[in-house]
C-alpha cells in the first residue's frame, strides 16, 4: 500500500505535468503564443481580469477558436479513454483490456457511422451519433465479455481472440455501411483514424456532461472493482452483487469509450497504457488509481495530439496513428510478459 504522503506527491507531479502539457500545446503552432499570453486571455474570458493589453485580435482568435478547443477536447477524450481502460482492466482483471483492443471502440464507431451515413446532418445526427455510439459500445462490451469468459475468469488469450473476432465482424459491417456513404467516405475514413480537427466548443459542450456522468459512475464502482479483484466468489461473500456490478461496470466503460469515439474517432492504446503504468506507481486500489488516471490520460493525449499536428507541419497526422506508434510496442511487451507469466504458472 502506497503511503498517503507519497500518493499526494505523485498527484502533484501529475497535475504539474498536465498544466505544463496544456500550456505547451496551446503555445506551439504556426504562430507562437506565449504561455503568459494564454493565461491572461483565458483569465479574461473567465471573467477574472479585464481585457489583456497588447494582445492582437488575431492571437485571441487563434487561441480561443482553434487551439484552446482542441486542447480541451484532447483532455476530455484522454480522461474518458483512460478511465474506460481502467474500468475494463479492473472488471476483466486483465492488463490488456483496452476499449480499442477488445473492440468496444469499433462497436461505438459502427453505431456512429450508421447515424452519420443514414441520418445525414441536423438535430437527428447531432443527438443520434453519441447515442448510437453508446449502444454499439455497450453491445460489443457485453458480447466480448461473454465470449471471453471461461469459468470464473477471463484469460488473456480468450479476451484477445474474442476482441479480434468481434472487431473483424464490426469492420466488415462498417465497410458495408460506408459503401452507402458516397462522397462522405473520405471524411469518415479520416475520422476512423482518430483526430481532434474541426471540433469546436459545441462538441465539447455536448460531450462533457456525459463524460462527467461516466467518471462519477466509475468512481462509484472503485470499491466494488477492488473486491472483484479478489475473485467473484470472494467478492460475493463480502456482499458484492457481482452480476449487477459487472453490468454497471460494462455500461460505465462503454459510455466513456462511446463519448470519446463520438467526437474523436477511434484512438487506441490510451486506455491500455495509462492505467497500467499508473498501477505500477500508485498501486491497484481503484480509489487511488482513478484520480491518477484522470490526470495522466489527458496529458498523454494532449502531447500525442501536439506531435500529430507539428511533426510534419503543415501536414497533420491522425492522432490515432501517434498513439498506435506509442502503444503498439507497449502492447507487445505486455503480451509477451503475460505469456511468460502464464507459462511459468503452468510449469
Amino acid at each position: 500500500m502506497i503511503a498517503p504522503r507519497r500518493y499526494r506527491r505523485i498527484l502533484a507531479v501529475l497535475v504539474a505535468m498536465l498544466v505544463a502539457s496544456f500550456l505547451l500545446a496551446v503555445a506551439v503552432g504556426t504562430v507562437w503564443i506565449s504561455p503568459w499570453t494564454s493565461v491572461r486571455v483565458i483569465a479574461w474570458k473567465l471573467g477574472f481580469t479585464g481585457r489583456p493589453a497588447g494582445v492582437p485580435v488575431s492571437t485571441e482568435v487563434i487561441l480561443l477558436q482553434l487551439r484552446l478547443p482542441r486542447v480541451v477536447l484532447a483532455a476530455v477524450v484522454g480522461a474518458a479513454l483512460a478511465a474506460s481502460g481502467a474500468v475494463f482492466q479492473g472488471l476483466f482483471r486483465n492488463p490488456l483490456a483496452d476499449p480499442a483492443i477488445i473492440g468496444v471502440s469499433s462497436g461505438a464507431a459502427l453505431g456512429a457511422i450508421a447515424v452519420i451515413v443514414f441520418a445525414g446532418s441536423g438535430a437527428l445526427a447531432a443527438f443520434g451519433v453519441p447515442l448510437a455510439a453508446f449502444a454499439g459500445a455497450l453491445l460489443t462490451a457485453f458480447l466480448v465479455y461473454r465470449l471471453a469468459r471461461i469459468g470464473p475468469s477471463v484469460h488473456v488469450a480468450t479476451l484477445l481472440l474474442a476482441g479480434i473476432a468481434v472487431a473483424a465482424v464490426i469492420s466488415s459491417a462498417m465497410s458495408l455501411v460506408m459503401s452507402f456513404a458516397g462522397q462522405q467516405v473520405r471524411d469518415i475514413y479520416a475520422w476512423l483514424l482518430g483526430g481532434l480537427v474541426g471540433q469546436g466548443w459545441n462538441a465539447i459542450g455536448a460531450v462533457v456532461p456525459l463524460v462527467a456522468l461516466g467518471l462519477v459512475a466509475a468512481a462509484l464502482t472503485a470499491h466494488d472493482l477492488n473486491l472483484l479483484s479478489l475473485g467473484e466468489e470472494r467478492a460475493a461473500q463480502l456482499g458484492v452483487e457481482v452480476m449487477r456490478v459487472k453490468r454497471r461496470t460494462i455500461g460505465v466503460g462503454a459510455l466513456l469509450a462511446a463519448c470519446a469515439v463520438s467526437v474523436a474517432g477511434v484512438i487506441g492504446f490510451v486506455g491500455l497504457m495509462t492505467p497500467h503504468l499508473l498501477r505500477l506507481v500508485v498501486g491497484a486500489d481503484h480509489r487511488r488509481l482513478l484520480p491518477a488516471v484522470l490526470l495522466a490520460g489527458p496529458t498523454l493525449l494532449i502531447l500525442a495530439d501536439l506531435v500529430a499536428r507539428t511533426v510534419l507541419s503543415p501536414q497533420e497526422l491522425p492522432v490515432g496513428i501517434v498513439t498506435a506508434l506509442l502503444g503498439g510496442p507497449f502492447f507487445l511487451f505486455l503480451l509477451r510478459r503475460e505469456g511468460k507469466g502464464a507459462a511459468g504458472a503452468r510449469a
